[in-house]
């Protein structure tokens, strides 16, 4: 009886937060450990069957660095990257875009499909698919200049920057009970395909929609201090304080980067939260306490 009762409380604590975000879109950058182990796998689709159950509508962008990587070697072709890009010729850019597209795309959506019922259903596309990403060329000074670092000269291929999104695409699919998963693969005016940051791919069909919230999915607790201590929530100004500081580093620079222009784009709040925790989305939903750092705009 008291698990029951545990159970309906647990329930009574989400309905403020399930009212409050009914017909919303929540974009979920997918990514890391909750990608690969089967446990967390399952986890991650049945929050998101979940969502669109109870009237969110959440949209998944995903990455795929580590297949990518695995499946160039099979092919004999050594991964490069450049300042944390991956260098992409001609060639990386077509088994990019097949391991993107085709296994893990296709991968994400039967999985999600395997947990949903009547009348939803997850949809694989490529932003290639119906001109969903249109993008051009990475530019890099630009790119490396605003994150700190020294602006190679070598030449990084197709790799790009979005510069439209066809939301109307995206807003159909879920005006008919889809869930769109993406593959963040952009195209080129003559129809060329580009290797797009998954993190920044994400904050940019955010921004486009006016999520409610952006949530990125990492392999760790959230954004932490200078004394290594989870911040909470994180304001602009403080995160442009820690990157400035060396404080943000890494990896993290561009999650944060991407998430405060999603902000300005008009996206309500960000989550960058832990992946390995199961059911790590429901918990930064729909409970008081969170399980990982919260990005906003200024302080509330």
């Amino acid at each position: 009886m008291n698990d029951a009762i545990e159970k309906a409380r647990i329930l009574q604590e989400a309905l403020p937060y399930i009212r409050e975000f009914h017909g919303k879109i929540f974009v979920i950058k997918y990514g890391g450990s909750a990608m690969h182990e089967e446990e967390l796998r399952e986890s991650f689709a049945k929050d998101v069957v979940l969502l669109k159950y109870v009237g969110i509508n959440p949209v998944i962008v995903h990455g795929g660095g580590p297949q990518i990587s695995k499946t160039l070697e099979v092919f004999g072709i050594k991964p490069r990257f450049i300042n944390g890009i991956r260098k992409t010729d001609e060639l990386t850019m077509h088994i990019v875009e097949m391991v993107l597209s085709g296994d893990i795309n296709k991968d994400i959506v039967a999985l999600i499909n395997r947990f949903s019922g009547k009348n939803i259903y997850a949809v694989g596309l490529s932003g290639r698919d119906g001109r969903l990403l249109k993008a051009k060329k990475l530019d890099k000074e630009r790119y490396f200049s605003e994150l700190g670092l020294p602006v190679p000269e070598e030449d990084i291929g197709y790799v790009g920057e979005i510069t439209d999104v066809n939301e109307e695409l995206i807003h159909t699919l879920l005006s008919h009970n889809f869930i769109p998963v993406i593959a963040p693969i952009g195209v080129g005016e003559k129809g060329e395909a580009y290797n797009i940051n998954a993190d920044i791919a994400a904050a940019e069909i955010a921004g486009e929609l006016k999520a409610e919230k952006l949530i990125y999915l990492t392999d760790t607790k959230g954004v932490k201090d200078e004394r290594g201590e989870l911040i909470s929530t994180l304001t602009k100004e403080k995160a442009e304080k820690l990157i400035r500081e060396g404080v943000i580093k890494e990896g993290m620079i561009p999650k944060v980067k991407s998430a405060l222009k999603a902000l300005e784009k008009g996206v309500k709040k960000v989550h960058i939260i832990d992946g390995r925790v199961k059911h790590s989305i429901l918990l930064e939903v729909f409970t008081k306490e969170g399980v990982g750092t919260e990005v906003v705009k200024e302080s509330m």
